[in-house]
């Protein structure tokens, strides 16, 4: 059991953590720092970060069904990929000792804010212009990479899916975010069928935060047509840099 002030902390966090997923695809940069906040271990709190994140999926997903319609065989097609990668990264994960993951998160989360940060440019995401077999094979093999990213720490693992979706598909960018939101909870629930088998998952803190997931990722894909993205990306970003900092301080200094 948890205390209350905890519970309903971890709420919190989870819908804000929905909300930007679903505008920024940088859930974890919000979830994974409020379990280490309540106490949770660096590795452990991965593991239990991403056995919640498939609920913020499953929230976008209720309130993708319009924006996807007639484009899920394009999206499963898709989650092979994911799939594959996830079950890699989580493999990985378990593998090598905790002490590695501690020391590799501080430059994944200062990696994603910089890939947050370039994701705002129309510029980035405009890759489908001169499309060749090798770049689409290439954008195919990339959403493997997204995948093993997916499954070992997750952060950024939306936008480098967004990237490569946006390669592939003729789609606009709502049903491309749409696709991304369903492909990437499906890569952290081979994870976790993964984590459930081969290490502890704190499933007490995993209800409140599931809850918050879900309720941000509905409002979340919502919202992403009239909210500010910019405004979500440079503060998530400012967040993030603090973060690293601070996990960079805990794993090098102390």
């Amino acid at each position: 059991m948890i205390l209350m002030g905890t519970f309903i902390f971890l709420i919190v966090a989870g819908i804000l953590a929905g909300i930007v997923s679903a505008v920024a695809s940088m859930a974890s940069l919000i979830s994974y720092p409020a379990l280490l906040i309540v106490g949770v271990p660096p590795v452990t709190a991965n593991i239990t970060n991403t056995a919640s994140l498939i609920f913020t999926g499953a929230g976008s997903a209720m309130s993708s069904l319009k924006d996807l319609r007639g484009h899920w065989l394009e999206t499963a097609k898709y989650s092979v990929f994911i799939l594959i990668g996830a079950l890699g990264g989580s493999l990985l994960l378990l593998r090598f000792p905790g002490t590695v993951f501690e020391k590799l998160v501080p430059f994944f989360v200062l990696f994603s804010a910089g890939m947050l940060l370039l994701s705002g440019s129309k510029k980035f995401f405009d890759l489908s212009k001169n499309r060749s077999k090798k770049g689409t094979l290439g954008a195919y093999l990339g959403l493997i990479v997204a995948g093993v990213y997916t499954g070992y720490f997750g952060a950024a693992a939306g936008v480098l899916m967004l990237i490569f979706l946006t390669y592939i598909s003729n789609d606009n960018f709502v049903v491309i975010n749409a696709m991304k939101n369903i492909i990437g909870s499906l890569g952290n629930l081979v994870a976790l069928i993964v984590f459930i088998f081969g290490s502890k998952i704190m499933w007490s803190m995993v209800v409140p935060m599931a809850i918050g997931l879900f309720i941000g990722g509905f409002l979340g894909q919502k919202s992403i047509h009239y909210l500010s993205a910019k405004t979500v990306r440079w503060i998530t970003a400012g967040f993030s840099v603090i973060l690293a900092s601070y996990l960079f301080y805990t794993a090098y200094i102390l």
